[in-house]
Parts: structure tokens; C-alpha cells; sequence
């Protein structure tokens, strides 16, 4: 992804681009799954998928996104938005292959959205944190990532 204005110097953007890399990286086994019309392997990799986002996300609408809403409340709503088509379409392979025979579709569909919209966030937000963010909108950043790790972290009974 884009290096040029400096912001991937921040840990917390450092973070969310590397699990930025991860989910591009596991579309290609997506598309490659899907070209060989396996669908279990579709499902497998969306729930692998959804394992990064949902804390990716969570650190995303708690942290990072309520410091940028007050200047840039249309594009913040949108990326909201896209989060939660892209979160319904991956969770219809929760519990295995969804027998929807156009899920595979709609799941290529969300991945290429998916796609589009972590570019708006890498080329866009992520640049603009530099200058909107204040320190202390950096702390509150980096309190839903140590919430969101030791939650994820702790042993469910």
C-alpha cells in the first residue's frame, strides 16, 4: 500500500494497514477459490477474513472514525455503511458454505468493494489522520486496540 505521507509511522495505522495487507492478500485466495468453483474454500477463507476485520473494524468505528466524523461525516457514514454489507455478505459463511447459490456472486461482489474501500481508507483517511488527529485522539485509538487485544485475547467458557 501507498508509503508516501508517512502515516503508516503511527503505530496504530501501522497496524490497521498491515491487516490491510492481510485481507488483500487472502481476496487472491478468495478469487483463486472461486475460478476452481470451490466454495468450501470461499467460506473458509471469508471466515478468515472476518477474523481480522472484526477487530480491525472495531478499532476503525471506536477510535479512528469518531475523531474524523465531525470533518468528514459523509465519507465517515460511508465507510460505516460499506463495513456493515461487507460484515453481512462474509457472515453468511459463518457456519459453513452458505447454501445460497449466489452467495459466491455476492461474495466476490463484497470483495471487490472490500477492495475499493480499503483504498479509500489507505489513500484518504489514513493521510488525513495526520492532520485532525490530536494526541489525545491517538490515545483513544490506541485504547480500542488494547480493548479489542484483550478481549480477543481472554478465554471464552
Amino acid at each position: 500500500m501507498c508509503e508516501y505521507c508517512g502515516c503508516q509511522s503511527i503505530k496504530a495505522i501501522a497496524e490497521l494497514t498491515a491487516e490491510h495487507d492481510s485481507v488483500v492478500d487472502l481476496i487472491s485466495d478468495v478469487r483463486a477459490a472461486h475460478q476452481g468453483a470451490d466454495a468450501a474454500e470461499m467460506a473458509r477463507v471469508a471466515r478468515l477474513i472476518t477474523t481480522i476485520l472484526l477487530p480491525h473494524t472495531q478499532v476503525e468505528e471506536h477510535g479512528l472514525f469518531p475523531a474524523m466524523s465531525d470533518e468528514f461525516p459523509e465519507q465517515i457514514a460511508a465507510l460505516e455503511n460499506e463495513h456493515r454489507h461487507i460484515e453481512k455478505v462474509l457472515g453468511e459463511a459463518a457456519d459453513g458454505v452458505p447454501s445460497d447459490p449466489g452467495w459466491p456472486s455476492r461474495l466476490m461482489d463484497a470483495l471487490a468493494l472490500l477492495r475499493e474501500h480499503i483504498l479509500k481508507e489507505q489513500d484518504g483517511v489514513f493521510p488525513a489522520t495526520l492532520a485532525i488527529l490530536t494526541p489525545e485522539q491517538w490515545d483513544m485509538v490506541d485504547a480500542v486496540r488494547t480493548r479489542v487485544t484483550d478481549a480477543a485475547s481472554t478465554p471464552t467458557r
